[in-house]
């Protein structure tokens, strides 16, 4: 299994970790990926990044539909991709929650299922220079002739002739998005994937196989796709401790990330069987009592979609990650220890043999 290295976004203060970034990349780690929500971007720190490093995979994971265009979000592509030396960057994307969308970027929800399947076709549509780009999308329209259009927009192509085979990975994990992102995705950033779940998304994945052929003639199966998982992983003596450290995240994404009945990740809880303790920490989050959300969320949520403890419980309980069908899983960590571990459970090339069962 390929790993890949998850930076996120930054809290208060930026810090990119670099030597962390090159340790893993000597490591036989395949891609980082960075994130945004609103502070620091996606793009900036993996151009940054392109000219510290040689080999590793630079992805988003990922750049917000709304913060871009998605003329926007290919160029940024394109060029880190070219700063990078060609066929290194990877656009993960995704629609973020509501109340990001409207809340921070002032821009209608709208039909994120049609925003996003617009949104990737142009994308390809610049990428490929065939012509210059037009598209009559149900949300996205090039050139725009809705309200405020002078109507003299003009169908460009790309002055940079890019990379056209610039991978896009999507971010989802609904039943209709997991489909959609089967048919027009080249992979998933695999939201809520845990071992044992891929026997739920399949059936989805394999539909959406089957619309990519009907639409265009071309067969897609499963090893036409990357199925990017990811996992929080923690180098620590104490298990429990290490899982309580997790919890105020998962407390403030169940609990406060998303309109009350709006959102995934409690959705995502619900689905994996912990529905009555994602209610209750969604309704003390909501009414400020944060950290009785925080004690209200299982020890069993949170050992069940990460890695802690000693290195002989991480490298034991990577197995069933291994094994789950996955074909890259992303380390959330930015902990030296927990990347080194990670890829002497993996068996990379770069990692020095795990000695005993230390």
């Amino acid at each position: 299994m390929k790993l890949g290295l998850a930076l996120g976004y930054s809290g208060a203060q930026f810090n990119l970790p670099v030597e962390l970034v090159q340790r893993a990349e000597a490591l036989g780690y395949d891609t980082v990926w960075t994130a945004e929500a609103y502070g620091t971007d996606a793009v900036s720190p993996l151009a940054y990044l392109a000219g510290k490093t040689q080999r590793i995979r630079l992805g988003t994971g990922i750049m917000q539909l709304a913060a871009r265009s998605p003329a926007n979000a290919a160029m940024c592509a394109a060029t880190v991709d070219a700063l990078a030396g060609g066929g290194r960057f990877i656009a993960g994307l995704g629609v973020s929650g509501p109340q990001i969308v409207e809340g921070w970027y002032g821009e209608p929800w709208g039909r994120p299922y049609y925003r996003l399947k617009d949104y990737v076709a142009i994308m390809r549509k610049i990428f490929r220079r065939e012509a210059p780009v037009t598209h009559a999308g149900r949300e996205i329209s090039l050139p725009y002739t809705g309200e405020g259009a002078l109507g003299v927009g003009k169908p460009l192509k790309s002055i940079l002739h890019m990379n056209p085979d610039i991978p896009i990975y999507l971010g989802t994990g609904n039943e209709a998005t997991v489909k959609l992102t089967a048919e027009i995705a080249d992979g998933w950033l695999a939201l809520g994937f845990v071992p044992g779940s891929l026997p739920e998304y399949l059936p989805w994945l394999e539909e959406g196989f089957r619309r990519a052929e009907a639409a265009t003639g071309r067969r897609k199966s499963r090893a036409d796709f990357t199925i990017q998982a990811s996992v929080h992983v923690e180098v620590a003596e104490d298990v429990g401790a290490a899982l309580q450290r997790l919890k105020p995240e998962v407390a403030l994404y169940v609990g406060g990330m998303g309109h009350r009945d709006k959102n995934f990740h409690k959705d995502m809880m619900i689905r994996r069987g912990f529905g009555d303790a994602a209610e209750r920490v969604q309704e003390l989050y909501l009414a400020g009592r944060k950290e009785e959300a925080i004690a209200a969320v299982p020890d069993d949520w949170v050992d069940q979609k990460s890695l802690v403890g000693p290195p002989v419980r991480i490298r034991e309980r990577y197995r069933a990650w291994a094994e789950a069908g996955a074909d890259a899983l992303t380390v959330r960590s930015r902990q030296p220890e927990a990347v080194e571990v990670m890829a002497q459970a993996a068996g990379l090339n770069g990692a020095p043999v795990a000695e005993g069962r230390a």
